[in-house]
């Protein structure tokens, strides 16, 4: 079965200092970001799922996986960090961590898409966008409109300023779980240290350090719980996932589903690290209710 994992537990076995060929990597923003890019490139050879082909699917978003080196807090000052969105309690899937995003609006959003094509904008300083416009060219304008669409809601969410992002590329599709909806991920790059402001969707801003992102032992399992007012509808059976667990401040933050796998697939792409097998891992709890599904509209 496995044994509860404590805050006591991380403090003595998941924040050491784990080094690799990265380590020197992460010392320096720009070369770093120079070898995001160029990791990055290989994803636009590669074939999207197929609600991928629909120029602006319903049950499709998109999401800017952001990174950057500081929060104006001094929550990570010197580290290059993915920054997420913890979900407030009035959102679906309340308390998880996210990346900023949500849905194409189809009247705005392909009007800004265009704007982001000039020359000091992020698509227009972005290397590959030429020749993605000239080999793919549907591509490019999904791209586009995706980019436009996240970076719209990144301002919305938590006033992330789209003249102080930097492009890097994007990733391949996510399909939810448990919701039927396929998620576009797309790497951007915070310059600067930058103060957020949450609105009522996000209850606060996490930076995670990608050093202890490529720390195996900061993962361990998730079990989903079900309410058995909900066992009509899911199967009631505790199900395991792969997750990783942050120590910030007084605050033990869980990243698992769909984030956790854009992330992840982002370290492996980027720095070829693979999270390792975590069935005989202690496990944090969770539980699946129809709070969490709808949020509490409050």
């Amino acid at each position: 079965m496995g044994r509860t994992v404590h805050p006591e537990d991380l403090n003595a076995a998941g924040n050491g200092t784990r080094h690799g060929w990265w380590d020197e990597l992460l010392r320096h923003p720009e070369e770093l970001q120079l070898h995001i890019q160029d990791r990055l490139a290989s994803c636009l050879n590669e074939q999207a799922v197929a609600a991928a082909a629909r120029l602006y699917p319903d049950a499709s978003s998109s999401v800017l996986l952001l990174l950057g080196c500081g929060l104006s807090e001094s929550g990570c000052a010197q580290d290059a960090c993915v920054i997420l969105n913890r979900r407030s309690r009035r959102v679906r899937q309340a308390g998880d961590l996210c990346c900023p995003g949500g849905a194409v609006e189809k009247g705005l959003d392909p009007i800004l898409a265009r704007l982001l094509t000039l020359p000091p904008l992020p698509l227009g300083r972005w290397p590959h966008w030429k020749r993605l416009k000239q080999r793919c060219p549907c591509k490019a304008r999904i791209t586009a409109v995706h980019l436009a669409t996240c970076l719209r809601e990144s301002w919305e969410e938590m006033r992330l300023n789209p003249l102080k992002v930097r492009f890097l590329g994007p990733l391949p599709p996510e399909r939810l779980r448990l919701f039927t909806k396929v998620i576009h991920p797309l790497v951007g790059w915070i310059e600067g240290v930058h103060r957020f402001v949450p609105n009522w969707e996000v209850d606060r801003i996490v930076a995670i350090p990608i050093r202890k992102l490529l720390d195996p032992e900061n993962y361990y399992r998730y079990r989903l719980y079900v309410d058995p007012d909900m066992a009509e509808h899911v199967d009631p059976t505790p199900r395991d996932f792969r997750c990783f667990l942050h120590q910030d401040g007084a605050q033990v933050e869980v990243l698992w589903g769909a984030t956790f796998r854009i992330v992840t697939l982002f370290l492996e792409r980027v720095f070829d690290f693979v999270p390792p097998d975590v069935s005989q891992r202690p496990f944090v709890p969770g539980l699946l209710n129809h709070t969490y599904l709808n949020g509490t509209r409050a």
